[in-house]
């Protein structure tokens, strides 16, 4: 008779813990997992996918506005708010019952509780139940990041924003990474009146400059009202409204404020330090290759770990974790080249490295880039652009890193992220023929450099 309850138990049922559960199921291990909100954890719950949908509702707006060029006769157009959401949230229960139904299906057992590691071996819920498992997995994601401020209590991050009773005419987004532009976006296609502030010199730190600087203009050119170099000194509650006072002395009158300063490695109340797991300064979980903890039986994947925080590379990292430790095929995660995506407006699609980070890799590189106007607004007359880079290490000719700002540049960079994974080369680029009238053909027939 086994010393254990379980082969694996994990902790947390988001993407990367309910992918490892399944997996291991499929081999055979008898799994348990637990779970204290909703399963599917922030990508499907909180996260990516309402957020999109939110994003589809907010294009609406242009595409209605464009429909006169194209001879439609859209009249008497409005937006509520209600349906949006009661629409959005029918999904997420959807897809929360898909969820419990696939770990169901799997044969995983499931706690609806919090967990928290007492030992190498042991986990305990909430309710006092304890189980015996011989290896752990831990994946609880991340939490957002809030600044030690007064009146902080008054805002709301982008856990709570899904959960507004209604449109505000006034927000206020603090943060310039991806969240808080995909919000303004957002917001300012839905129809409010948006003022996004960040604390750096521009938006979306660790994107390539060209890309932040084009998405900061176009963002701007919409109706977001970007300011740079600010900062919030306090929040107050006015009754109707929220007074945001600034570093600088200035004062915003807004509706609502949704901080949008970064996320955390989630491992607070988890029992880590008591069982003897290492953590960084950041507290994400320290894993090796294997996604292995300092402790011999514990592993961690996804967000948790602060790698790289997206939710195809948690799923990819369950599946190495569980096809190594039960399938008998040994996987480690590829973290290299990983392509992503910001759904702000306009889309930004990169993969691989920025024009600064080849520079200090290869030091002689070629960079390609082209801004035009797309086709569709020939006729709308729109002043919208979009904008493609290609960067290229001159001595092997290779293509090290691709970004886009536009329409459509997720799905476009997701299909050139294989060339760039495979380590094709300008050459093979250019020889490839591209299909007309796209904006995608641009990335085949981009001739000239730019000069150094």
């Amino acid at each position: 008779m086994s010393a254990y309850d379980y082969d694996l138990f994990v902790l947390g049922a988001g993407s990367g813990g309910v992918r490892a559960s399944r997996v291991a199921a499929s081999h055979g291990a008898k799994v348990g997992i637990c779970e204290e909100s909703r399963v599917g954890g922030t990508c499907v719950i909180r996260g990516c996918i309402p957020k999109k949908l939110m994003v589809y509702g907010a294009h609406f707006k242009d595409e209605f506005e464009n429909a006169s060029a194209y001879g439609w006769n859209v009249e008497s157009v409005t937006f509520d708010w209600s349906t949006l959401i009661s629409n959005r949230d029918k999904e997420i229960d959807r897809l929360n019952q898909l969820y419990i139904g696939l770990l169901h299906d799997a044969g995983v057992d499931l706690f609806s509780s919090h967990g928290s590691i007492r030992d190498a071996h042991t986990v305990q819920m909430n309710d006092g139940t304890q189980v015996r498992t011989q290896n752990i997995l831990i994946a609880t994601g991340g939490v957002p990041s809030l600044p030690k401020i007064p009146g902080i209590e008054n805002a709301v991050t982008s856990n709570e924003v899904f959960h507004l009773r209604s449109l505000p005419k006034q927000i206020v987004i603090v943060g310039g990474g991806y969240i808080a532009c995909e919000f303004a976006s957002i917001f300012n296609g839905l129809g409010a009146n948006v003022v996004q502030l960040y604390r750096g010199s521009m938006i979306l730190r660790g994107f390539d400059k060209d890309i932040q600087k084009f998405v900061y203009q176009e963002m701007i050119k919409k109706g977001v009202e970007i300011r740079l170099n600010c900062e919030v000194s306090k929040i107050q509650n006015s009754n109707d409204h929220l007074n945001v006072a600034l570093t600088n002395d200035n004062t915003i009158t807004t509706d609502v404020v949704l901080y949008a300063t970064g996320r955390k490695p989630n491992t607070a109340n988890l029992g880590l330090e008591l069982a003897g797991i290492h953590l960084n300064d950041r507290g994400a979980v320290i894993v090796d290759e294997w996604s292995r903890s300092s402790v011999q039986s514990v592993y961690a994947v996804g967000d948790v770990t602060d790698r790289i925080n997206l939710t195809p590379v948690a799923l990819n990292e369950g599946l190495c974790f569980a096809e190594t430790t039960y399938g008998n095929c040994p996987r480690r995660m590829d973290h290299i080249n990983v392509a992503s995506a910001v759904f702000s407006d306009p889309t930004v699609g990169s993969v691989g490295m920025t024009e600064d980070w080849a520079r200090k890799e290869f030091g002689n590189i070629d960079v390609y880039l082209s801004t035009f106007r797309p086709l569709k607004h020939t006729m709308t007359g729109r002043d919208e652009k979009t904008m493609m880079k290609i960067v290229v290490a001159r001595q092997s000719q290779r293509v090290v890193g691709v970004h886009m700002a536009g329409a459509d540049a997720a799905e476009i960079i997701q299909g050139i992220a294989i060339a760039v994974k495979m380590g094709a080369t300008k050459a093979e680029f250019d020889a490839t023929i591209g299909i007309h009238p796209t904006a995608a053909e641009e990335f085949v027939t981009m001739r000239k450099k730019c000069s150094d």
